[in-house]
This record gives C-alpha cells, sequence and structure tokens, in this order.
C-alpha cells in the first residue's frame, strides 16, 4: 500500500543548532502513528513541518491521496501549501486557534465554508460527538479550555481530512473526555481512512496507536 505520507531524511536547524536530523517516516491510510519525546525536542515542530506550516532545511515531505496522486511539499509555495492543507489535512493545535469572533458553530464549518460544502448537519453531528451539543452559538471567550479544545478537534474533523496532525490534542482534557476524543479520531481514522499522525507525553493516548515513535534529535526511533 503507498504510504499517505512519506518521510525521508527531513532535518530542521534553528541557527547553528540542529532540532532533528535524519526523520524517515511512512503513515499508511487508516493507521495512527503516535510520536513521543521528550520536552523541547521538537515534536511540535515536526508536526508543522508535516502539514507545510513550517519550513525544513533537509529532505522531502510526499503526500499522496486517494487517487493516487502524489504531492511534494517542498516543491509548493506558500498558497499552493495553504490550498492542500484546505482540501487533505486536520490540524489540531496545542493552542486551540479558534477565531474568538466566530461562535462554536462557526469555527468547526470553517473548513467546510472555505471549501464550499454544506455543513449544518455535520457541524450538529461533530459537535455532539465531543460533548458540545446545544453550544454552537456560544462565542469561543464563554468556554473552558477543555471546551475549547474540543472545539478545535471537530473543526479538524469537519471535512473528513486524509491526514490528521493532532498536537497533544488530550492535554486539556478530564480523562473521560479525554477518552472520548481519542474514540473520536480513531474512528475517523478507521472508518474514513485518514492517516493520523499525534504527538503526546499522554501514555494513554500513545497505546491507541499503532505505533509509538520517539523523536530524538537524530531521528525517530520505535518504542517509548
Amino acid at each position: 500500500m503507498t504510504a499517505a505520507l512519506a518521510v525521508r531524511g527531513l532535518a530542521k536547524r534553528y541557527g547553528q543548532g540542529t532540532v532533528f536530523a535524519g526523520v524517515d517516516l511512512d503513515v499508511a491510510p487508516g493507521e495512527f502513528v503516535a510520536i513521543v519525546g521528550d520536552s523541547g525536542v521538537g515534536k511540535s515542530t515536526l508536526l508543522n513541518c508535516l502539514a507545510g506550516l513550517d519550513d525544513w532545511d533537509a529532505g522531502r515531505i510526499v503526500h499522496t491521496d486517494a487517487q493516487g496522486r502524489a504531492t511534494d511539499l517542498g516543491a509548493l509555495d506558500g498558497d499552493a501549501r495553504a490550498r492542500w492543507r484546505r482540501r487533505h489535512v486536520g490540524f489540531v493545535f496545542q493552542a486551540f486557534h479558534v477565531l474568538p469572533h466566530l461562535d462554536v458553530a462557526q469555527n468547526v464549518a470553517l473548513p467546510l465554508l472555505l471549501l464550499g460544502e454544506a455543513h449544518d448537519a455535520r457541524v450538529e453531528a461533530l459537535l455532539a460527538a465531543v460533548g458540545l451539543a446545544g453550544l454552537g452559538s456560544r462565542l469561543p471567550q464563554t468556554l473552558s479550555g477543555g471546551q475549547l479544545q474540543r472545539v478545535a478537534i471537530a473543526r479538524a474533523l469537519a471535512h473528513r481530512p486524509a491526514l490528521l496532525l493532532a498536537d497533544e490534542p488530550t492535554g486539556n482534557l478530564d480523562p473521560g473526555t479525554a477518552a472520548q476524543v481519542m474514540d473520536l479520531l480513531v474512528a475517523q481514522t478507521r472508518g474514513h481512512g485518514a492517516a493520523l499522525v499525534l504527538v503526546t507525553h499522554s501514555g494513554v493516548a500513545a497505546a491507541r496507536a499503532d505505533r509509538v515513535l520517539r523523536l530524538r534529535t537524530d531521528g525517530l526511533t520505535a518504542g517509548v
């Protein structure tokens, strides 16, 4: 099976310092890979590179869609990367990045609106799935941190992306809600053949993955 995401020899540096180098990674459609590692090793930076949000200094990142079309992210300019993300990527940011002037339902619907797709029923179903039913008209500033995290997760899933990237998606959630959110992410991966790469410090979340990889300065290694 062709990898949905193929990374070869990826390196990121800041000045004279190396964040990571020699990162190789294949993620198949429907596969859930968890990446763990010490604080400051560059896990969030790696995820940003995989989404084309950050540049890298060496290596390749190639996404292959369900029709077999391969996209080399390094060959795209900023606008082309944004269009690619809009269609193919769902990103759960650690800092939420919800838009304060939009209500909850509008935040969740944003990926669908950008694609010109119908959204009302899908948004309602996602809000119910993440435990926010009835809160669609609320503004973000009226929600708790855990609720904002669930808004961010629902938004990332709205357009059924082929590639899901999640940065500590359960970090602000109580254990019960965290389990519910992980169920939703895994269901999206299995049910729609999405490739899921999750960065986490949570051993409970990592245990749900098909594979657990540890990021070090010299690349990814198997195991926790």
